[in-house]
């Protein structure tokens, strides 16, 4: 017996299974959330919104987030089994009267490798060393990013890699196809044509691919590295906006290091990693980098959502925890959780000199706007904040005290901490952190400080960041 609806009846049993598919959804949400403010976020938005909840979940929430965690390990462990025990997976005897050291290699799951060469490269000298690098390689080149666009910028390096293929050299590029969204099928089919093996980040994860737009898994990482004895990570993607040519942003302020000696070996495990879960193969590289004379300690961190715990918050919190003399982060976002900003608080209310460069300038609507409520948020807490004016500043940076600094991918937002794929070195060493001061000296010289409270924002502001901020855990 056929049932005929009429177009009001039709309409009724839609908007109904909208309603019992937003309910699920928010039940599932509820369950398998990572923090409360995820669960809430999505409950309300789901129940609230349910036409454009529900799109929103199926390309953004939690979908077979057990089995992909699952099949990372495994892709981890597979990736591993041929790698030479480069790194002894447990913390180095010279940490145990260093527990900021201590504490980064007991969440890294190995030690800090000595006899290290760091430079720190600001702004375009990143560029400038990363394609002299890849001039100068021999044997392999390992580019790993975010973002990878047509346009001059990237023209440039697929210029360069074609060039090293048609030598002989083995080229790996990896990158995310959220970030990397605009990318066309020609400027890759023009890589493998020459020889470049090229691939994006879920491409061997096809399940992944029903929501292009689906946020979780994304690939942050910013790695290159160069016949395994040069390594470099930090906040540069391979677009022209990193060079300032977007007239919006403006200038662009960002950070990398170049590293040489045993860290490279460990920025490279994680190359071969991802490149395992992307395209299950095993690479056969150099994992024995020359020791730099008179060089210092380091660790590459690496964090992700397949983590048995949330490496990335912990990245923040040890750090907050460790510091006694001042801690200063850059990072363009201010999302975090209540356990970070707490930390915050905690670490001025004891005296530590706690400063956070944010960009002044948006590039993404909701995760600037959520940043105001976070602000407002932290008034009085004896935390500083700056604005970084003179254009868009990208850089992700950590000082603790006059010891230890940081440069990588990690920002400081719940989705960085939490959802993405990142990486940061770790510089154990007072020089490179005098350098790293000296830097974002400069840095809080070009910015105001952020003293004005939401409700003195314009009216529009006042009613979007709390609405914003209630999605920030999955911005």
């Amino acid at each position: 017996m056929a049932f005929h609806f009429t177009p009001a009846e039709g309409w009724s049993a839609g908007l109904f299974a909208l309603h019992v598919a937003a309910f699920f959804f928010a039940f599932r949400a509820i369950r398998s959330a990572r923090t409360p403010q995820g669960a809430v976020g999505w409950t309300f938005f789901l129940m609230v919104l349910p036409w454009l909840g529900v799109p929103a979940y199926l390309v953004f929430g939690d979908f077979r987030y057990p089995d992909m965690v699952r099949a990372r390990r495994a892709s981890q462990i597979s990736s591993r089994a041929g790698i030479a025990d480069f790194d002894d997976r447990k913390p180095s005897a010279e940490a145990e009267g260093d527990p900021v050291r201590a504490g980064f290699e007991a969440l890294a799951e190995r030690r800090a490798a000595m006899g290290n060469a760091a430079d720190l490269l600001i702004d375009i000298a990143a560029f400038d060393a990363i394609f002299e690098g890849i001039a100068a390689a021999r044997h392999y080149i390992l580019i790993e990013t975010y973002i990878l666009r047509g346009d001059r910028t990237g023209l440039r390096l697929q210029e360069q890699l074609i060039a090293k293929a048609r030598e002989g050299l083995r080229v790996h590029v990896l990158y995310d196809p959220f970030g990397s969204h605009g990318l066309g099928r020609a400027f890759i089919a023009r890589l493998r044509h020459a020889g470049v093996e090229i691939a994006n980040f879920h491409a061997r994860h096809k399940s992944r691919l029903f929501a292009p737009m689906r946020l979780n898994f994304r690939d942050h990482r910013k790695i290159a590295v160069i016949d395994g004895e040069i390594g470099f990570t930090g906040g540069f993607n391979f677009g022209d906006e990193y060079l300032g040519r977007n007239p919006r942003l403006g200038p662009w302020r960002d950070t990398m290091v170049r590293l040489e000696g045993p860290a490279v070996a460990q920025l490279q495990a994680h190359f071969a990693e991802d490149w395992h879960w992307a395209t299950g193969e095993s690479l056969n590289l150099n994992w024995r980098p020359k020791e730099a004379a008179n060089g210092a300690p380091a660790l590459v961190l690496a964090s992700g959502p397949a983590d048995a715990r949330e490496t990335g918050s912990l990245y923040f919190l040890h750090a907050l925890t460790c510091a006694r003399k001042r801690i200063w982060i850059a990072s363009p976002y201010f999302t975090p959780d209540p356990s970070l900003m707490n930390a915050m608080r905690l670490a001025a209310a004891r005296g530590v000199d706690v400063r956070v460069i944010l960009a002044g300038e948006r590039d993404h609507w909701l995760v600037w706007l959520a940043g105001f409520a976070f602000l407002d948020e932290m008034r009085g807490s004896g935390v500083r904040f700056y604005r970084y004016r003179p254009g868009f500043m990208h850089q992700k940076v950590v000082l603790i005290d006059d010891t230890t600094a940081a440069v990588g991918s990690h920002n400081l937002d719940s989705r960085s901490c939490r959802l993405n794929f990142e990486a940061s070195a770790l510089i154990f060493d007072p020089g490179f952190a005098q350098k790293v001061a000296a830097m974002l000296e400069a840095d809080f010289a070009a910015s105001t400080i952020d003293a004005r409270p939401l409700a003195d924002q314009p009216v529009a502001l006042r009613i979007a960041a709390p609405v914003a901020r209630l999605f920030a855990p999955i911005l």
